[in-house]
């Protein structure tokens, strides 16, 4: 701790990020972490709702799929290996994202795998809350288990074990895996940003791996 004009600097060992390739031990110690976080945000505390939180996409769409069948935005930025003859079914799951994901809970809204910390203990703990939201608290495990998906883990069936996800249907389940994959893969498809110059690369590889898990589970080959 430091002192100086008045200001204090404290530095404290929060933990470390999880290990990559996902552990089991660890993927499980985040997913009980979340467990407990969904459940305390399902309905949001007096301050959050004095502050007014925004429902996840307001202001916004995912709406990316309908765009490139629309020709709103160009087959262009899609990777070579995309097959394009997905896009119609793509484009009509992604349509009903924001019905499959409404809901009043507090969602984090970027629950990936370097927003966990693992403490000395095994305990997860999510942090990094930039982006907080209203909607339905299992919207924030389909980003976080698309990362064990990228790392061999069984994510349908992890998904359908975790209390937040008690009674979705696979069709919410494949209608966000549509809207955010399209919005990844189209995002990544963008001119390098300055403000971030791996961004694109990261946005790519979510988009890659949203959408195969979404494959994997249509029973789709490519």
């Amino acid at each position: 701790m430091e002192e100086y004009d008045g200001w204090v600097a404290l530095g404290i060992d929060a933990g470390c990020l999880p290990t990559t390739p996902w552990k089991p031990n660890e993927l499980t110690a985040a997913l009980d972490a979340y467990t407990i976080t969904a459940e305390a945000l399902s309905t949001p505390p007096a301050r959050l709702q004095h502050v007014g939180l925004k429902r996840v996409g307001e202001g916004g769409d995912f709406v990316d799929w309908r765009n490139l069948v629309g020709g709103a935005t160009s087959v262009n930025v899609l990777p070579s290996w995309m097959p394009l003859e997905l896009l119609d079914v793509l484009a009509s799951l992604e349509s009903g994202w924001r019905e499959a994901v409404a809901g009043n809970a507090v969602l984090h809204h970027d629950l990936r795998q370097d927003n966990v910390l693992i403490d000395t203990y095994g305990t997860a703990w999510i942090c990094d809350w930039n982006w907080p939201c209203l909607g339905a608290s299992w919207f924030d495990l389909v980003l976080l288990l698309a990362t064990a998906y990228a790392d061999g883990h069984d994510a349908t069936s992890l998904f359908a074990e975790h209390p937040t996800a008690r009674g979705v249907t696979g069709e919410q389940l494949d209608a966000a895996l549509a809207a955010l994959s399209g919005f990844f893969l189209t995002s990544g498809g963008q001119p390098p940003a300055d403000w971030s110059p791996h961004i694109r690369q990261h946005q790519m590889w979510c988009g890659e791996v949203t959408l195969r898990w979404l494959a994997d589970r249509r029973g789709w080959t490519f």
